[in-house]
C-alpha cells in the first residue's frame, strides 16, 4: 500500500464527490413518471464518494508507513474492469439495468477473484435485482427494465 498515493487519491476523489453534490443541485428535481428526481442519485453518489474518500485520507494519516516497497500495478485487471465499465454504460439502455449490472458485477468479481462462481452469481443477481426493485418499486424511480425481446415486463 502506497500511503502517499492513497492520500492524494483520497483528496482528489473527495473533491470529485463534492463537485457531484454541488452539480446535482442544478439538475431538475423531478423527471417524467418518477417521484425520485434525477438529482437524487448523483447527490447520494457524491456524498458516499466523499465519505469514503475522507475515510481513506484518515487511514493514511493513521497508519505509519513501515515498509517502503514498490508495488506492481496490475494493468490486466484494470483493463478488464475498465472495458467492462465502458461496455456496461454502452449497453445499459439496450439490455436493461438488471442484466447489464449482473454481467458487470460477474466480470468484476471473477476478475478480482477467480473461482467461487456460484457465490458471485448469487451476489450479482441479488444486488442487481434488489437495487432495481428498490429504486423502481419502492422509490418510484425509473431505470431501464428488461429488454423487450425477453418478454418480461
Amino acid at each position: 500500500m502506497n500511503l502517499s498515493f492513497d492520500r492524494y487519491a483520497g483528496i482528489v476523489f473527495c473533491a470529485i464527490g463534492i463537485a457531484f453534490m454541488i452539480g446535482s443541485r442544478s439538475i431538475t428535481a423531478s423527471s417524467y413518471g418518477s417521484n425520485v428526481g434525477a438529482n437524487i442519485f448523483p447527490m447520494f453518489l457524491g456524498g458516499f464518494l466523499s465519505l469514503m474518500s475522507a475515510r481513506l485520507i484518515y487511514e493514511t494519516f493513521r497508519k505509519q508507513q513501515q515498509q517502503k516497497r514498490k508495488s506492481n500495478l496490475d494493468y490486466k485487471r484494470f483493463g478488464i474492469i475498465f472495458a467492462a465499465a465502458v461496455l456496461y454504460a454502452f449497453f445499459l439502455e439496450d439490455i436493461g439495468f438488471v442484466i447489464s449490472t449482473f454481467l458487470f458485477l460477474m466480470i468484476g468479481f471473477q476478475t478480482m477473484e477467480r473461482g467461487k462462481l456460484w457465490k458471485s452469481v448469487l451476489i450479482a443477481a441479488c444486488f442487481s435485482y434488489g437495487v432495481y426493485y428498490l429504486f423502481v418499486n419502492v422509490l418510484d424511480g425509473s431505470l431501464p427494465g428488461f429488454p423487450a425481446w425477453l418478454g418480461i415486463s
